[in-house]
């Protein structure tokens, strides 16, 4: 089933009627169904079954240092200005990394290779050049590999990115939040706009094959005229993605969020306002909807894949590449293999003596069963493609059936009625369709499909807007 060309549709009241929590389903099952106490068996035999499949590898370095605090952020970072406490990290990620990569088949190539955080390039560039030869020594990079980092544009310079660029990454990201001077005092993220476009520049001229910039809507002192003047300014800075992210205030879960000024934030209107505006400017100034919050250029490879029925999502976000095995690397990271998912330790003392002790640093995981694996396929289907054809889940995964696609699912078959009598999807004879009002609401018809999330309280994720 070819992929239909559709525009997004902003519809207010589906928006307020839909807008409830649920997962962001950059995995399925969601990351809230990992638990603890789990051993590393199933992660060595997930790794196994890889190996015996020669899957394609995606890896995942976690830097979680950060100078000062930005009051918005939800990631797992470590504030500290003592740069001397990354030496001791990098030894204990090498250990890591080391100790994972002897379970791996030196057949599989790497095509995808993010660094994350926290801020990489808190890292100094001997010690970027270090990890980055760690990695290379222990695995076989594809010649097309997908080589990216996030970087803080307020602690970079000219000869950095370019010493990346050198190195061997070809692709960056950085955030942007907000222009507005008054919003990014209120989050502790003052980058004067001067800055952000002298960083773009940079990145141009050193040859960066693509370059993703972040926006956060729903922050203190935001309205619908300051941030129209964020997103003309950030449609001139020229960049090829563009995430447009709704900040979840949660302060009992990040305590740093407690200095934003409750009363400065947008009220659910005017964000609603807001996000309108985004996608009508964005979307008439070259930009595609890709999905819930990322915007492509055309010629992007995320817009050629999903064109094609190829994009794909893991913990990474959208991905262009084929289905790969995972590998996090560092505290709090993520690990996503066929069948087993695990988290290494979120505390740095634990995270360091599992490894001084020779155990994989794992703090929690789960094991998918056949039901899990059939669910995630048809969740993830819906969030790239926009559209599901029953004929080729069918064929697929027909070992997962006792019967056909209608009788497994007929629950939730006869629950996207009613999602498809407000105008989210089309049904088809052999598919389903999510129509361009229900594009921003994709979270919600994928969540039928999943069997945990119903049974957890629903705070336990952000709202779908």
């Amino acid at each position: 089933m070819k992929l239909s060309t559709q525009t997004v549709q902003f519809n207010s009241d589906l928006l307020k009627k839909y807008n409830q929590p649920v997962p962001r389903y950059t995995s399925y099952p969601p990351a809230t169904e990992l638990k603890e106490n789990f051993g590393d068996l199933d992660f060595r035999a997930g790794i196994a079954i890889g190996n015996y499949k020669k899957t394609p590898i995606s890896l995942y370095c976690h830097i979680p240092f950060c100078e000062s605090s930005c009051y918005f952020c939800g990631c797992n970072t470590i504030i500290t200005p003592k740069k001397e406490l990354a030496e001791p990290y990098l030894q204990y990620l090498t250990k890591n990394i080391r100790q994972v990569a002897e379970l791996i088949s030196s057949e599989r190539r790497v095509e995808q290779l993010h660094w994350g955080g926290g801020t990489p390039n808190y890292l100094n560039l001997s010690q970027v050049e270090y990890l980055w030869n760690i990695i290379n020594t222990n695995f076989r990079l594809s010649d097309a590999a997908e080589i990216s980092i996030e970087i803080n544009p307020r602690d970079v310079d000219k000869n950095y990115i370019f010493a990346l660029k050198d190195l061997g990454f070809n692709r960056i990201s950085f955030g942007i939040q907000d222009f507005n001077p008054q919003v990014q005092a209120a989050i502790n993220r003052v980058q004067p706009e001067s800055m952000l476009f002298n960083v773009m520049e940079w990145i141009r001229s050193a040859g960066f094959a693509s370059v993703n910039v972040d926006l956060i809507y729903g922050l203190p002192f935001q309205n619908l005229a300051t941030f129209k003047d964020t997103i003309k300014k950030t449609i001139k800075l020229d960049a090829d993605r563009i995430a447009v992210f709704n900040f979840a205030y949660v302060p009992w879960i990040k305590p740093v969020q407690k200095k934003i000024p409750l009363e400065a934030l947008p009220q659910p209107s005017e964000k609603l306002d807001i996000l309108q505006m985004t996608i009508e400017e964005l979307t008439s100034n070259g930009y595609l909807f890709i999905g819930m919050d990322h915007f492509a250029k055309p010629n992007d490879e995320l817009s050629i894949a999903q064109d094609k029925g190829q994009l794909h999502r893991n913990f990474q976000g959208y991905t262009t590449k084929p289905e790969s095995d995972l590998f996090g690397f560092g505290m709090t990271s993520i690990s996503m293999l066929y069948d087993v998912y695990i988290q290494n330790n979120k505390k740095l003392k634990d995270f360091y003596q599992a490894l001084d002790s020779g155990y994989i640093p794992i703090e929690k995981g789960v094991s998918l069963n056949r039901d899990d694996i059939l669910r995630r396929a048809v969740i993830m289907e819906l969030m790239c493609q926009f559209q599901l054809s029953i004929h080729d889940v069918e064929e697929k995964y027909h070992i997962a059936f006792d019967t056909d696609f209608e009788e497994y699912f007929a629950r939730e078959l006869s629950e996207l009625k009613l999602i498809e009598a407000d105008g989210l999807i089309k049904m088809l004879p052999n598919g389903i369709e999510v129509t361009p009002a229900g594009r921003l609401l994709v979270r919600n018809i994928a969540s039928i499909f999943d069997i945990h999330t119903r049974k957890r309280k629903k705070s336990a994720f952000s709202k779908a807007i």
